[in-house]
């Protein structure tokens, strides 16, 4: 037998694993009240289907295919354990988990006993699906310390016994801010890949937007989730113009506005307004601010880039990071000076302090903007070489292919 998966196999069973593996983790839970059990019996699946897909082929039904071996090896492993038997025996397919089994998940690998980002990290890892890979280029740090704190928060679950459920009320306020940067995470990855053979991964961030659905359905007066469901539903409506028929990436003042989804926009706009009545601004709120700026903007040049650029100065009092102030950055550059241009915004990014450059540094859009600045005031070498760093940094197909044009032509 041949141990190895083809590219084809292994491509296939990460699509599965994603789309089922975090709710076929939560589904467990609930069963076996054991996260670190519910998790290895289904990562124990996951391997069985590497050995076994390669020479018997994808089946027609992967996700029940993955449930029985998980039924078979829960037994096998649990059947020492009182009670554990039955209830598992009592598992069938299709699993449809309870509408917020995935939350109650989420909301037990927030638990504040764990390290912020490694709620963060463990989260997107057992629930969403989410590669070592994928995470570390989101956190922007090596793949090492993100393994580090996976491996570090599972044990921690085990051994506080923490409880699996979605917290009281009076619990919420001290979970939530990692929930949402959980969700918002996997939109991110979901709305621009960072690595594999697809440019955008929509299971994943239509996953994100139901998840942020139901975070509203459960907390509809948290000004911070009605925000983060509108900058999701703003981005989705401009799905359909982002994506040449080619797989090419279109950029915001090249796309077909007309193949926005006006309803779609119109509707989030609503969520930001009833997000700023509860008079409780934050980071979530503002981002989807300044992207309902671009998305109510009939042509590019309508675009009101002194709007923009008072929500950046805003969310960088709330939420200051060096992401931010790039993009900050990228806002000043289409100001008209004296105020503004690419030569202020590139100084606003040289600027930057040593500790901002650093994490700047593993980030391809960060040296991709540099360049394009640099290339407008007259230092194309140094364009050049921005360009080239990006690319090197990026993994993900439409972005590589952008960044390769552009070398071609300097």
């Amino acid at each position: 037998m041949n141990d190895t998966p083809t590219h084809e196999v292994q491509g296939e069973l990460a699509r599965v694993v994603r789309e089922h593996a975090g709710r076929l983790t939560a589904c467990l839970v609930r069963v076996l009240g054991d996260f670190a059990a519910a998790e290895d019996v289904v990562q124990d699946a996951v391997e069985t289907a590497l050995r076994r897909w390669p020479d018997e082929g994808v089946p027609d039904h992967p996700d029940a295919w993955l449930l029985t071996v998980a039924r078979r090896r829960g037994l096998d492993v649990l059947r020492r354990r009182a009670g554990h038997r039955d209830k598992l025996a009592r598992l069938d397919w299709p699993v449809r988990s309870e509408p917020d089994d995935r939350l109650k998940l989420i909301f037990t690998c927030c638990h504040p006993a764990l390290p912020r980002q490694a709620q963060i990290a463990l989260t997107l890892r057992t629930v969403c699906g989410l590669t070592t890979a994928q995470i570390a280029a989101a956190f922007l740090v090596p793949e090492a310390t993100v393994a580090q704190r996976i491996t570090r928060a599972k044990r921690k679950i085990t051994d506080a016994r923490i409880p699996y459920r979605v917290p009281s009320d009076a619990e919420l306020p001290e979970r939530l801010d990692q929930v949402l940067s959980v969700v918002y995470l996997l939109f991110n990855e979901g709305y621009l890949t960072s690595g594999g053979d697809r440019p955008q991964a929509r299971d994943l961030a239509d996953d994100a937007e139901w998840l942020a659905a139901q975070l509203a359905w459960l907390m509809p007066r948290q000004p911070e989730v009605l925000g983060l469901l509108a900058l999701i539903r703003l981005h989705q409506a401009r799905a359909a113009a982002r994506f040449t028929p080619d797989g090419d990436l279109v950029p915001l003042r090249d796309q077909d506005r007309g193949r926005w989804n006006h309803r779609a926009i119109t509707d989030a706009t609503r969520l930001i307004e009833r997000a700023a009545a509860l008079r409780r601004p934050g980071p979530y709120q503002l981002q989807a601010a300044i992207v309902a700026c671009h998305a109510e903007a009939p042509t590019w040049e309508d675009t009101d880039w002194p709007q923009i650029l008072v929500l950046y100065d805003m969310l960088l009092t709330l939420a200051p990071s060096p992401v931010h102030r790039l993009h900050r950055a990228v806002a000043l550059s289409h100001i008209p000076p004296p105020h503004g241009g690419p030569r202020a915004a590139l100084d606003a990014l040289d600027s930057l302090d040593a500790a901002d450059r650093r994490v700047l540094e593993r980030y391809p859009l960060y040296h991709a903007a540099r360049a394009e600045l640099l290339r407008a005031v007259g230092r194309p070498d140094q364009a050049h070489a921005a360009d080239r760093r990006a690319l090197d940094l990026t993994a993900n197909p439409a972005q590589q292919a952008i960044l390769r044009r552009r070398l071609t032509w300097t």
